[in-house]
């Protein structure tokens, strides 16, 4: 497939409705880049040079986010990996080996950030859409990765209802991109982002209120994709910036309520090494393969769920 057959099929999000979609479309777009002349340039990134930017050869010349070559699969390496990857999946819980969580892990960030970059070839003028998509498929990609290894969740509003004097006087309504529920029984409620930017604030809020309002501590996550953006004014300049927010994070955690785990597939250095930070972010393996079976066993809320079109 070339770049503009890429580029079509990644803006229509009906092209991704089962998980074997994401994966047939990163194959393809690997298969792609990976062909001698099919791109301008790789352009190294000039801070950290594990990161590379894709120079696509349509008339804008665009360039793609940034992606860590450490997590990116090659295309040879992507056709054995995924091949692994759905049967982890269906059978995760005896399937838990340091390989099987790497090939979780780079899977889930090679097929996301193929999507990505194949959007950023669009039209300057359209690049609000694309990250509209990319993070509307991101949402849709993880809630049918958790479907596959039998979890029941979807996306939607979950109404609470406010009681005074032990009476129901009226209902909150909470939207949430990932509700994991049995019924009525909302069992953990998780944001999904490509990026905490401008996000974290309200993850930390919800959980606060949710818990005032039923007496009940539902577990509360967030899963992100990566934390870093393309910083530079010219291609020969280009590094990467950090867009996570560590004293916010932090202040949060201390003085509000910590989160029941965050998840990282791109983890930055200092969430490896900080104090707090380190106490409270992972990278995903660690949620799917362990603490996802022991939050379902905590206490549930009993709420209404209103699942949006996925």
């Amino acid at each position: 497939m070339k770049l503009d057959g890429l580029v079509k099929t990644a803006a229509n999000k009906e092209n991704f409705t089962e998980l074997p979609h994401y994966v047939e479309f990163c194959l393809e777009f690997l298969d792609f880049i990976g062909t001698p002349g099919a791109i301008q340039a790789e352009i190294v990134s000039r801070n950290e040079t594990y990161y590379r930017f894709i120079q696509f050869k349509n008339a804008e010349f665009s360039i793609s986010r940034p992606l860590n070559s450490n997590l990116l699969y090659a295309s040879k390496e992507a056709k054995a990996a995924l091949k692994k990857f759905p049967k982890i999946l269906d059978a995760v819980k005896t399937s838990d080996t340091p390989a099987n969580r790497e090939i979780v892990n780079r899977s889930v960030y090679t097929i996301q950030q193929s999507i990505g970059a194949a959007l950023d070839a669009l039209p300057a003028g359209k690049s609000n859409t694309a990250r509209k998509i990319n993070g509307d498929l991101f949402e849709r990609f993880i809630r049918l990765l958790l479907l596959r290894v039998g979890i029941e969740c979807t996306s939607g509003v979950v109404k609470v209802p406010v009681k005074v004097d032990g009476e129901d006087e009226f209902m909150m309504r909470y939207q949430h991109d990932l509700i994991i529920n049995s019924g009525e029984l909302v069992k953990i409620i998780g944001s999904v982002k490509t990026s905490s930017k401008d996000r974290l604030d309200k993850i930390f809020v919800d959980k606060f209120l949710l818990a005032k309002l039923t007496g009940k501590d539902v577990p509360h996550i967030a899963i992100f994709l990566n934390d870093v953006q393309r910083k530079g004014k010219n291609p020969k300049e280009y590094g990467v910036g950090a867009t996570f927010l560590p004293g916010h994070f932090k202040g949060y955690t201390v003085k509000l309520n910590p989160l029941d785990g965050v998840y990282y597939f791109d983890i930055r250095p200092n969430m490896l090494t900080e104090k707090i930070l380190k106490d409270h972010i992972r990278t995903f393996d660690h949620f799917l393969f362990k603490e996802l079976w022991g939050f379902l066993k905590r206490e549930a809320v009993i709420a209404k769920v209103e699942s949006k079109k996925s």
